[in-house]
């Protein structure tokens, strides 16, 4: 009698690697390890973002401490990412490249334009703040209205769905 041997497939993405990348080189290499190129490229940015907001002093310790959570998020998303892919290549259903293209966001399908809106205004307030025409001590002032805006769109859309049904 004949026994069979049976050869495992090497997993193709190392979720420890990926992790090791991700925690030596905060700036998107473990994305880049999983094939995600993009995300590896906006991690660089975002980086490179809060470091720089560390220089300034400015906003304390607030965003000392996204720049802390980033640094993990990423270290995590890589292993997890990197497990996902394998467990794909291990069933046999979708390849590699197909796990990366899911992991792409795809644009939320939205009713309404109100975030679109509340982007815009925000960036428009910063960056009359950057060029010196608001105070940003002044602009801190009035976050409350953030809170406002938004209870008020939880209650227009609460009552939207409601006549709807």
């Amino acid at each position: 009698m004949e026994e069979k041997i049976i050869i495992q497939k090497r997993p193709p993405k190392s979720p420890a690697l990926a992790g090791i990348l991700a925690g030596f080189f905060p700036f998107g290499i473990g994305a880049m390890y999983n094939g995600m190129y993009v995300k590896g490229i906006v991690y660089l940015f975002i980086l490179a973002g809060l470091v720089t907001i560390q220089g300034h002093g400015h906003g304390q310790p607030f965003f000392g401490i996204l720049l802390g959570g980033f640094y993990f998020y990423q270290i995590i998303e890589a292993v997890q990412t990197a497990a996902a892919i394998n467990r794909r290549a291990l069933t046999g259903s979708e390849s590699e490249s197909a796990a990366v293209e899911d992991q792409l966001l795809e644009p939320v399908k939205a009713g309404s334009i109100f975030w679109g809106a509340v982007l815009v205004a925000l960036g428009a307030i910063l960056l009359l703040a950057n060029f010196d025409i608001i105070n940003y001590d002044t602009l801190f002032d009035f976050w409350p209205l953030a809170v406002i805006a938004l209870g008020i769109k939880l209650v227009y859309d609460h009552f939207a769905r409601s006549k709807k049904a």
